[in-house]
Formats: structure tokens, C-alpha cells, sequence
């Protein structure tokens, strides 16, 4: 499916949740890998406010694109935003939805 650019240029980014593993089976402890690198993914939760609009999006991000010390509040620039869109079945009822991924994310200076 292809995926498309999300525009933050104009937008405030505050990291919401800290990163994640991003796991590919909880029970089992697999974790989710880039399939390109080979990095490990995590997920971090972002406030994006943009236009009097404020959304949460949850963005799988590589390790190698995740600063450390993020926390809760903090302001943040997100390099390389795409939305996907998703679809799949799971017994029998279908699901969908839009997925984010970015390259990295970079605090930004106080």
C-alpha cells in the first residue's frame, strides 16, 4: 500500500507517551524489526498541534532514530512523518485503520 508524507513544518510535536518496543508477539517476546535495516522498532506517542487541531498519533520509529531521555512534554522535531493505510481480518471481522512511521525524532532546543 502506499504510504504518504505528513507535513509537520508548521505543526507543535510534544512527545505524549515515551517509547516502546514495538512487539511483533507479546507472548512470545518477538521483537518488531525494520525490514530494510534490521533495526529494532519502538513506538513513542506524539501530541501533533497544528491549525487550533490537536491529535495523538502512536509512530513506529527505528532505535537508531530515538534520542535518549524522551519524556512526557517534550518538544520535539519528527524527520520523515508517512501515514499508511491498513486493512486485515482477524476472525472473521475486519479492521482498519492509518499506521505513522518516521525516521527519527530530534528534541527541540529550549
Amino acid at each position: 500500500m502506499p504510504s504518504f508524507k505528513v507535513d509537520t513544518s508548521s505543526a507543535l510535536v510534544f512527545v505524549a507517551t515515551a517509547p516502546e518496543p514495538k512487539m511483533v508477539n507479546k507472548k512470545t517476546g518477538e521483537r518488531a524489526v525494520d525490514r530494510e535495516t534490521n533495526a529494532s522498532l519502538s513506538t513513542v506517542g506524539l501530541l501533533v498541534s497544528d491549525e487550533g487541531e490537536g491529535n495523538l498519533y502512536q509512530v513506529t520509529i527505528p532505535e537508531t532514530g530515538l534520542p535518549e531521555g524522551l519524556a512526557p512534554g517534550m518538544p520535539v522535531k519528527v524527520i520523515g512523518l508517512k501515514a499508511r493505510d491498513w486493512e486485515n481480518e482477524f476472525n472473521g471481522q475486519k479492521r482498519h485503520g492509518i499506521s505513522f512511521r518516521a525516521i527519527a525524532i530530534t528534541p527541540l532546543a529550549a
